[in-house]
């Protein structure tokens, strides 16, 4: 099998804006974690990302025409421009190598998955599709432009058996969506909208005539012009599909790696794994799988989430998977649930030969195997057979021993399940095995959140220490202590020699096992 390195990487996190800031935070035992202003006064800690695009600004503006910064800036989604400003770290990492993965052609791959996707771009333009299909269905159901409706009020109800009660009649508490049942049903029932609709089809059955660029041209200027002369005539509010922002369209889940591709002009294949929880190691082994199977020799391969948001807090406080009063839930401790985080994590990785040759330094450790596994079980609850499937895979193919781990990072996300992933760990390997938990750190970047306990591992090993967690040693859970007591606590502590492995479990029962070794490359250091 081909030896892979990782060559570049980019973090946007909690209190972590780069890479850089992302190693110096590491070295504290506290949390990066915030309170939660989405629904007003709460109880809600999250991992909120720190972050300036503007940060960028400079980077785009050299290579591409001025409009492309505010392009990017006024239609991409948080989740893409996350991944674009840890793409842009990344490239920093070894200086070259952005003109190398150009000089690849289609040898240089882009996965950059997701979790969640683009939730404040569908939440923002949601809402003003409803708003304005409301104002509308309101204006087209006024008894005054709307002759059936105005009959039924005077006491007509012949052919209208099945409308809905009349908004007053409704309790308080309901007055809203009974008024738009309302307006909707007596609005669609309007024969002025029926005109409205038949003069707006004439306008959009205009076709191009003669030359196809002049024609398409001049189609668009007269639509334009009779939209205006039918809208002044009827005096109506936009319709409601004209409120359907075509950023909607601009952020669906491969935008990311799209944007990574047009940016650093990587013409090789670009799309989106999405595995949940387990997205990046799904995304590392897909990188892995096409570097050894010769089609690639470099993936720009990650994860990005979006901010925390009403919707996704709100998802995860429902699910019984979230902490919700005010402190931090730390994984291995009281259990009491996981906090909701934005950000990315962007790696480089390439054929290690290739780049070493080539002069690029490899940095942190050496991916040599991931196993994927799916529980075919649950959509929330891990198995047991699954993850511990996933472990077994990643060791077989890295042709290891469970005796030869030295250090292991577990998914761990403060809830019940971390009981059964001890427990799992120690049916596998032995008890000097030295365990990290992170997400009491950084909190839960359903896709990302895999990126950076991998990356805080990676660059505990290239400094020669694990990092801190906030775990205090009294207050690891005492169930979970009489199973295994080999953490990482609030102090840190020197690398173990050996193996690392890091597993990540995703909804819908997607498991990732990572097996990393250091670097045993003189460059390396």
């Amino acid at each position: 099998m081909r030896r892979v390195g990782v060559f570049g990487w980019g973090i946007v996190g909690p209190k972590s804006p780069n890479i850089d800031r992302f190693r110096e935070n590491l070295e504290s035992a506290d949390s990066w974690l915030s309170p939660f202003n989405g629904f007003g006064p709460n109880n809600f800690l999250v991992g909120m990302p720190e972050f300036r695009f503007e940060d960028y600004k400079s980077w785009i503006d050299a290579r591409f025409r001025p409009n492309r910064y505010p392009q990017l800036a006024e239609k991409m989604d948080p989740t893409t421009l996350f991944a674009i400003g840890s793409f842009i770290q990344a490239l920093g990492q070894n200086p070259g190598i952005e003109d190398e993965l150009k000089r690849l052609r289609t040898a240089a791959h882009v996965y950059i998955g997701t979790g969640l996707g683009n939730v404040p771009t569908i939440e923002r333009i949601s809402l003003d599709v409803h708003r304005a299909q409301r104002n509308w269905n309101r204006y087209w159901a006024d008894p005054v432009r709307n002759p059936p409706l105005a009959s039924f009020l005077s006491g007509d109800t012949r052919g209208h058996e099945d409308a809905p009660p009349h908004p007053e009649q409704a309790p308080p508490d309901e007055r809203d969506q009974a008024e738009e049942r309302w307006w909707a049903y007596w609005g669609s029932r309007s024969p002025e909208l029926a005109r409205y609709v038949s003069e707006l089809a004439e306008i959009e059955g205009l076709v191009v005539e003669g030359n196809v660029e002049a024609g398409k041209i001049s189609m668009i200027k007269e639509k334009q012009r009779r939209h205006a002369r039918l809208k002044a005539r009827w005096q109506s509010p936009d319709p409601p599909w004209k409120a359907a922002s075509p950023n909607l369209l601009w952020n669906i889940s491969n935008t990311p790696a799209s944007q990574i591709s047009m940016l650093g002009q990587i013409t090789g294949v670009v799309f989106a794994p999405v595995a949940a929880c387990s997205t990046f190691g799904v995304a590392l082994k897909l990188a892995l799988d096409a570097i050894d199977r010769g089609e690639a020799k470099a993936v720009v391969m990650g994860a990005s989430d979006p901010p925390p948001h009403p919707l996704s807090v709100g998802a995860f406080y429902n699910a019984r998977v979230m902490a919700a009063n005010g402190d931090v839930s730390k994984p291995l401790s009281g259990l009491r649930g996981t906090h909701v985080a934005g950000g990315s994590a962007v790696w480089i990785v390439g054929d290690l030969d290739y780049f070493t040759a080539r002069g690029y330094r490899p940095l942190g450790m050496e991916p040599i195997a991931v196993g994927v596994t799916a529980d075919a079980d649950h959509i929330i609850t891990p198995s047991k057979e699954g993850p511990i499937a996933a472990v077994r895979l990643a060791l077989a193919k890295s042709g290891a021993s469970p005796a030869e781990l030295g250090s292991w990072d577990l998914h761990a996300t403060a809830t019940p399940g971390d009981y059964l992933e001890v427990e799992n760990l120690r049916d596998l390997l032995p008890e000097s095995v030295l365990v990290t938990a992170r997400k009491g750190t950084f909190g839960h970047g359903m896709s990302a959140a895999g990126g950076w306990e991998l990356t805080a591992q990676y660059l505990g090993y290239q400094s020669g220490r694990l990092f801190p967690t906030p775990l205090a040693e009294e207050e690891l859970n005492a169930e979970i202590a009489r199973v295994h007591r080999n953490f990482v606590f609030n102090r840190g502590c020197p690398t173990p020699p050996g193996l690392a492995g890091k597993l990540s479990m995703g909804v819908g029962g997607v498991n990732a096992c990572v097996i990393s070794r250091p670097l045993r490359t003189a460059s390396s250091v």
